[in-house]
């Protein structure tokens, strides 16, 4: 598994010739280190005596989001692995026969149907890094000033495992012939980037106001 490699080996494997890990894998990867960063900066905040002097809203949804924050870390470090699989059914569905007009029809459905998990499964790592991004937001603007700069690059890991991950869901969309489908998931596509990237540029800004202030 690639989750349980070495940072070093990891990145090796990432540059070889090997197709995996690939895009996809290397998202949901920096998707995970965006969701570690922020869980570093609550430490980081629980654990100063202000803390305290904090509003107990604010703390609690601080609380939570980490909370919330430890399952995704887990989530996304799965998708690292899950997505070096995902494209496997396509290329079973191409190898399949093609002699008969029955076997044409089958491997057709069957590729049709890979490329659906196929896309799928960046899909969820796009909703996962969406997630880490709205919970980013109060440790952004209440964390540790002195851990700024952690917050605000979590926020980038985060949006660019978003947008990565959601590059894969197109091309994969490109050879599926559902229209209703394909509308119905690039519909998905558009909405979470647009919401990611005001997302993003929200958080960005609370960070470099506390940054310069």
């Amino acid at each position: 598994m690639f989750i349980d490699k070495s940072l070093k080996q990891y990145a090796l494997d990432t540059k070889s010739s090997d197709p995996t890990p690939g895009g996809g894998s290397v998202s949901a990867y920096v998707g995970t280190l965006g969701s570690a960063l922020t869980s570093m900066v609550g430490g980081l905040t629980f654990s100063k005596k202000n803390y305290e002097e904090l509003p107990e809203e604010v703390r609690t949804t601080l609380e939570t989001n980490e909370k919330e924050l430890e399952g995704l870390f887990e989530e996304l470090a799965n998708i690292v692995d899950e997505d070096t699989n995902a494209f496997d059914k396509v290329m079973e569905a191409f190898k399949m026969p093609k002699e008969t007009d029955e076997d044409k029809k089958a491997r057709s459905q069957a590729i049709q149907d890979g490329y659906k998990i196929a896309l799928e499964v960046p899909l969820k790592c796009a909703e996962k890094c969406h997630r880490v991004l709205e919970l980013q937001d109060v440790f952004a603007k209440y964390g540790n000033v002195n851990a700024i700069t952690d917050i605000g690059v979590g926020v980038l890991l985060a949006y660019s495992g978003l947008e990565g991950a959601l590059l894969n869901v197109t091309i994969n969309l490109g050879s599926i012939k559902d229209e209703e489908y394909r509308n119905t998931i690039s519909a998905e596509v558009s909405s979470l980037l647009n919401s990611a990237k005001e997302l993003k540029e929200a958080s960005l800004k609370v960070v470099y106001e506390r940054l310069n202030g």
